[in-house]
């Protein structure tokens, strides 16, 4: 049995996808001594953590630069198993660094986070200090982005003069000749054909050497290069290369994951604010503002603010059950649909829903739908509200910080016929009515009443100085409900769509 050190960590399951790459039968026929062996006492080399030692090795295996040589052999007969030994150890020893940088690089949910491990684990492996990745998707469908480690932006910025065909990922993007393999460039300096450009760049961001290699997959061909710099001339070994080689095939798999997921992401967000209000309405007497937040699946939550006759004002939100395409279809309907019922009937908000939950159960039998919807009068500050399954408003001023009372009643396609009597709320002067889906409660991660509680926290903890602006207090109430990232509009880690709608009175 080798004595491989305590220390080497093996991870089982990820040795068999890689021994193909990284070659061990070689070793073997590389150190056994030449002539005819003792078969009773000739060493059996063993599998080590499941490397089968039946597999031919590949004609690009080289021996891993440990720095260490095996110690003098007593016995001339032993010194091919000690260095069989320190091959094998080094080879587990990159196997296992390999496992770890690319658990970190599949930890990472966002593209520029993937990208940034990538240039990270990438100039470790290296040995390089700096480098850079171009994300341009050979489909031209976006997103197209560079991305710098120790590089400012001022330096990427001087980077982008230098003629794209005198830079090595340049050629790479531009799928010249040979660019496939990467390019090395060991000594900027002592290259004839340097660009002017180039060089000058070159000598006042203080590298001198490059290695480029592309991002691609099979699937969806080439998605980008990175490259690494050296402050001074050198290149990777061959070591290096084959390990970043294999790092590098991971990496833009995952990275070819996470750029559909953004193209999706793109796409719903798209969709939704197109279906949505474009601008809100000015309205003598009441100040309006709104905030939407998307979810990556894309949510069917939506509000609405329009004119209706008499100088009165229709405020709508809404959520549509599911997630995705579909769902956000669907939000468009109902909320198209309200509409016109607003238009016909707005001064009674139970008849608008009556109408829309009629609607929806004969046209939508498979969802349902939580709405709320509020004909609001601002000349008199009244605002007569109905809800069908939907939170309540809070109404918040200098003197009073509470919730609207409103009947409890079940969403919209739930039940065969849906009725709930409306309720009125006469506001102040200076005080703002705040309308929003259960996404902005949901997303806070606790319960029902923990979550109530924290809205009712942050409403009544808006600054003097800003509540007389409706946006800045939806601003302030979203920062302070959901947790730190959770209010991003790109947030991976949420499910639901957030929406929150602000009236002021004046």
């Amino acid at each position: 049995m080798l004595d491989i050190s305590s220390r080497v960590r093996v991870h089982v399951e990820t040795l068999p996808a890689t021994q193909n790459d990284m070659g061990v039968c070689d070793a073997f026929e590389q150190y056994i001594p030449a002539g005819k062996p003792d078969i009773m006492n000739a060493p059996h080399p063993p599998k080590v953590a499941g490397i089968d030692t039946t597999v031919p090795a590949p004609a690009h295996t080289v021996a891993p630069v440990t720095g260490t040589s095996p110690a003098p052999a007593a016995n001339p007969q032993n010194a091919p198993g000690a260095l069989l030994q320190d091959r094998l150890a080094g080879w587990v020893s990159d196997l296992t660094t390999l496992h770890e940088l690319t658990e970190r690089l599949l930890g990472t949910s966002t593209l520029d986070d993937a990208l940034q491990e990538l240039l990270r684990a990438g100039a470790a492996l290296v040995g390089a200090r700096r480098g850079l990745v171009a994300l341009e998707p050979a489909d031209g469908l976006g997103p197209v982005t560079t991305i710098g480690l120790g590089l400012a932006r001022a330096d990427l910025g001087h980077i982008e003069t230098v003629p794209r065909s005198s830079l090595s990922y340049g050629r790479i993007l531009d799928g010249l000749p040979g660019a496939d393999a990467g390019i090395t460039e060991p000594d900027l300096f002592a290259e004839k054909g340097l660009d002017p450009r180039h060089r000058e760049v070159a000598a006042r961001l203080g590298y001198a050497a490059s290695f480029a290699l592309p991002l691609a997959t099979e699937g969806a061909g080439r998605l980008g290069a990175a490259v690494w710099l050296y402050d001074e001339p050198a290149e990777p070994s061959e070591r290096q290369r084959h390990l970043i080689g294999l790092y590098v095939r991971q990496a833009a798999e995952h990275l070819a994951r996470l750029l559909e997921l953004e193209r999706t992401r793109a796409r719903m967000t798209t969709m939704t604010e197109e279906l949505l209000p474009s601008r809100l309405p000015r309205v003598a007497g009441v100040q309006l503002a709104a905030r939407h937040r998307t979810s990556p699946r894309g949510g069917g939550d939506w509000y609405d603010a329009l004119p209706l006759p008499d100088a009165a004002l229709g405020l709508a939100v809404g959520s549509v059950t599911g997630s995705g395409p579909s769902a956000v279809a669907a939000m468009g309907r109902l909320r198209a649909s309200l509409r016109a019922y607003a238009v016909m009937e707005g001064e009674d908000p139970v008849a608008v829903l009556s109408d829309l939950e009629l609607l929806l159960r004969l046209t939508e039998p498979a969802r349902s739908a939580t709405a709320l919807f509020g004909y609001c009068e601002p000349a008199l500050r009244r605002i007569t509200l109905a809800g069908a399954g939907h939170s309540p408003p809070l109404l918040l001023g200098d003197r009073r910080t509470e919730f609207v009372e409103t009947s409890v009643s079940a969403p919209l396609g739930m039940l065969a016929c849906w009725e709930a009597p409306s309720v009125e709320v006469q506001a102040e002067p200076g005080e703002t009515v705040l309308l929003y889906t259960d996404g902005l409660l949901h997303r806070t991660g606790d319960p029902t009443d923990r979550a109530f509680a924290r809205l009712h926290a942050a409403a009544a903890g808006v600054p003097t100085a800003l509540r007389r602006d409706p946006g800045a207090i939806a601003d302030h109430v979203l920062r302070a409900v959901l947790p730190a990232g959770a209010g991003a509009a790109d947030s991976t880690e949420s499910t639901e769509d957030v929406v929150l709608l602000a009236a002021r009175f004046e």
